[in-house]
Order: C-alpha cells, then sequence, then structure tokens
C-alpha cells in the first residue's frame, strides 16, 4: 500500500486472532508472506526480534530508540542498518550516515531493509509538482537586487 505521507510503501498484517496492523514493508517481502514477532522469531525479512537475539552482521530497519518505546531509527524508503556488535546490555549499529551508535539490546528491530529503494530516482518533472510536495523555490542571492538580499 502507498501512504502519501512517507516514502516507504506499508503492509497490512493480518494476525491470527483477527487483528490487523500495518508495518513499513520490507524489502523482498510480498502478500502472502508469514511475518513473525517476538523472541523466537526467525532471522528473515520482515521478522521483528529483540536485537540481543540477531545475529552480528544482519541487516535491520525500523528499530528502537528504547524498549517498547517505537520504531525510529531507519524507517524510510531503501534505509537500512547494520548490527555491528554486542557488548552486554548494548548492541552497536552502524547507522546509513556510517555513525556506529549504542542501543539497548532488549530494543526490537525489523530483519531485512525497507523497501522502495527506488524512491530516490523519481523525478518530479515540473515545478508545480515540486510546490505540492512543498518545495519552495530556492533563489541565489547574487541574482537578487541588493535591498532584497544582505550579500
Amino acid at each position: 500500500l502507498i501512504d502519501p505521507n512517507r516514502s516507504a510503501r506499508i503492509a497490512l498484517l493480518h494476525y491470527a486472532d483477527g487483528e490487523k496492523r500495518y508495518i513499513i514493508a520490507p524489502e523482498g517481502v510480498k502478500q502472502g508472506d508469514r511475518i513473525e514477532t517476538g523472541p523466537e522469531a526467525d532471522i528473515k525479512p520482515g521478522n521483528n526480534l529483540p536485537l540481543r537475539n540477531i545475529p552480528t552482521g544482519t541487516i535491520v530497519h525500523a528499530i528502537e530508540l528504547r524498549p517498547l518505546g517505537g520504531a525510529k531509527i531507519a524507517r524510510s524508503a531503501g534505509a537500512a542498518v547494520q548490527l555491528v556488535a554486542k557488548d552486554g546490555a548494548y548492541a552497536q549499529l552502524r547507522m546509513p550516515s556510517g555513525e556506529i551508535r549504542n542501543v539497548d539490546a532488549r530494543c526490537r528491530a525489523t530483519v531485512g531493509e525497507v523497501g522502495n529503494s527506488d524512491h530516490a530516482n523519481i523525478q518530479l518533472g515540473k515545478a508545480g509538482r515540486a510546490r505540492w510536495i512543498g518545495k519552495r523555490p530556492w533563489t541565489r542571492g547574487e541574482s537578487m537586487n541588493p535591498v532584497d538580499h544582505p550579500h
């Protein structure tokens, strides 16, 4: 499914007890696939489990900063974080920027990378479409009259 307010696509999950929930759609997960949540879940794309139960070197996304705090890291289209090491109560993550970050190992993460990685390649096509998404025109100060710009 497409959510107009985010770059990643979303997937609707139907739980065995009849509950339905949306998640950020991982790369490689398709309709009809079975997704598991919990500490005993397998290590395959879409499954959600605590960082302490995920092997080192695994690519993950939708990571919590605090246990049960909700996913905060790596949620945009194509985002991926690598679990570099586990040290006691903390897990070290390599962020898309290259930063190494310590996170509580009880925090949950989803295995795999976020889908729709081609989002960055979309051409807007015209100035009007850029305006629809809130991008304003960018004018160099050099091309303005001196009264309109400080330099």
